[in-house]
């Protein structure tokens, strides 16, 4: 795969907020941010596709990606629907999510102009949260069935229960990647009627199953490991010292945009996951989900970052 690439983060764009603050978040767009970080000294970019309402919250995401030479011209504006908010609280540590319904990224549309991106873009990162509403779940089957060429990864997120066994059943079969975490699989293979066992026999048999070059199971500090058809491959666990104010929110999606990145530049499975791993870390180490990212943190994986 040559340069420049695009890897497009589809779904919702939001705002966390904190007890103390609101901050840029959602799955989608932290991935797009992340990749943008990654791609942008190769020529490349990371693409949110996305929709904002006309409001404060909405006006304060425009500048902030402009302030970061972020681009904008796949987020749509709703004159309509307000901005989308997570109001995330803490439990012994463990961020947990309360997703304001009906929102603008709910009614995501889909033209000529989204079709263009998915005909051009590498890689695309969705999710099932972001598919809640009928509009939001069209526009993105719509747009993945364009993206042929794509490499496309389905993040798993059990919110609020918003998914379903169709919803998951269809994102493993548009994926060549699915990604989980260990606190998710018992409830995926539940409703997807996977065999009975081990998390390991069950995501085995999820890959098996919809024929996924990988799932991509992720376990905390533990790190990332990949089932593949080659057996299972492990990333070395990688820690950073946390800064003050330091929380996890955004780890996963930093996961993600690496373990993209490295497959597109044609890394092996270990690369990529230590890769993945590294991203993960330094994010979970930092508050926000989106810290701009030090070189450091990149030496040594031959990505022209430092």
């Amino acid at each position: 795969m040559t340069s420049p690439l695009t890897i497009v983060g589809l779904g919702e764009a939001v705002f966390d907020v904190f007890p103390n603050q609101a901050v840029l978040g959602g799955t989608s767009l932290n991935v797009a941010v992340q990749a943008h970080q990654l791609l942008d000294p190769l020529g490349g970019r990371g693409v949110l596709l996305s929709r904002i309402g006309a409001d404060d919250l909405g006006r304060r995401l425009q500048a902030e990606f402009q302030a970061r030479a972020l681009p904008l011209e796949y987020v749509q504006v709703d004159d309509t629907k307000p901005t989308g908010q997570v109001l995330v609280s803490f439990v012994d540590g463990a961020p947990r999510y309360e997703i304001v319904m009906d929102t603008a990224w709910d009614h995501l549309a889909y033209t000529d102009h989204e079709l263009g991106l998915a005909r051009a873009c590498n890689a695309v990162s969705f999710g099932s949260m972001s598919q809640r509403h009928p509009t939001a779940h069209a526009a993105t089957q719509a747009f993945l069935a364009e993206a042929q060429s794509a490499l496309k990864i389905f993040d798993v997120n059990l919110r609020m229960d918003l998914f379903t066994a169709e919803i998951l059943a269809e994102g493993c079969q548009a994926a060549n990647l699915v990604k989980l975490n260990d606190e998710e699989i018992e409830t995926v293979a539940d409703l997807l009627e996977l065999p009975a066992g081990q998390p390991q026999v069950r995501v085995a048999a999820m890959r098996e199953r919809f024929d996924l070059e990988a799932v991509i199971f992720t376990r905390g500090e533990a790190g990332t490991t990949a089932c593949t058809a080659a057996g299972w491959m492990e990333g070395a666990p990688a820690r950073y010292p946390a800064a003050p104010n330091a929380d996890s929110v955004g780890a996963g999606d930093a996961c993600t945009a690496a373990l993209l990145l490295g497959r597109l530049l044609g890394r092996d499975w270990p690369a990529t996951l230590d890769l993945a791993n590294r991203h993960a870390a330094y994010v979970a180490s930092q508050p926000s989900a989106t810290p701009v990212l030090p070189p450091e943190v990149w030496a040594g994986y031959g990505l022209g970052l430092v």
